[in-house]
């Protein structure tokens, strides 16, 4: 059985490469059971295109707009 450290890691690697069948199984099966690593995973994606956004210059795009 995977625990949360070990989806946490699969979860990051999964913006990087895509995941073999095996792993993917794996996460979903511990998403059954644990709503914290389900809820990362599908924060993930933006975080990720957020930090990539930002790299490039970008990040007024993220960045909530206040009113004065």
């Amino acid at each position: 059985m995977m625990n949360c450290k070990q989806a946490t890691r699969l979860i990051s690697e999964s913006q990087e490469r895509p995941l073999p069948l095996a792993e993917k199984m794996s996460l979903k099966v511990h998403f059954m059971i644990c709503t914290g690593c389900k809820n990362f995973s599908l924060q993930v994606p933006f975080l990720s295109q957020a930090m990539k956004a930002y790299a490039k210059g970008a990040d007024e795009d993220f960045l909530p707009t206040t009113k004065k």
